[in-house]
């Protein structure tokens, strides 16, 4: 009776061995497969950590250029406003002088009205906008749209 018994849990124990031993591999295959997706994803994140250290040269070169440029263009409409300064000294000297009149043509006087009129007169009253730049795209380009945010420059 005692071997009977064994005999019966005995057959039973085999099939609880092989149902372990089956979830094992179920488990283990699993197992590999979300390796070689960890693996996969660890992969596509250094190549994706790299363009954006790429990235991040090429922004702070960009924001140096604009740096740059932005100083040449103070630099150069400071000695544009300069320079019409004294084209407009010379202009109300020229004007002012009564020997001045005399020298000029009449087309002479009225080319130099008509500059310190339309060109000098416009450029003083704007402020230290230059007339030379076409301000019509000025929402797209101006300068005090570009946000200077360097705050990620520490990340």
């Amino acid at each position: 009776e005692q071997g009977l018994q064994l005999l019966e849990l005995g057959g039973s124990v085999e099939e609880d061995y092989i149902r372990i031993a089956r979830c094992f591999e179920a488990t283990r295959q699993r197992c590999c497969r979300l390796e070689q997706d960890g693996r996969r994803a660890r992969e596509k994140l250094a190549r994706v950590e790299a363009e954006r250290a790429a990235l991040e040269v090429k922004l702070k070169h960009a924001r140096n250029q604009v740096e740059v440029e932005m100083k040449k263009r103070h630099r150069a409409e400071a000695e544009l406003e300069k320079q019409e300064r004294k084209l407009q000294l010379v202009f109300e000297s020229l004007m002012r002088e009564p020997w001045g009149n005399e020298m000029l043509s009449r087309n002479q006087c009225s080319v130099l009205s008509a500059l310190a009129g339309h060109r000098l007169g416009a450029t003083l009253a704007r402020g230290r906008r230059s007339s030379a730049v076409d301000e019509s795209c000025q929402s797209l380009l101006s300068h005090s749209d570009i946000s200077y945010d360097r705050t990620e420059d520490d990340v």
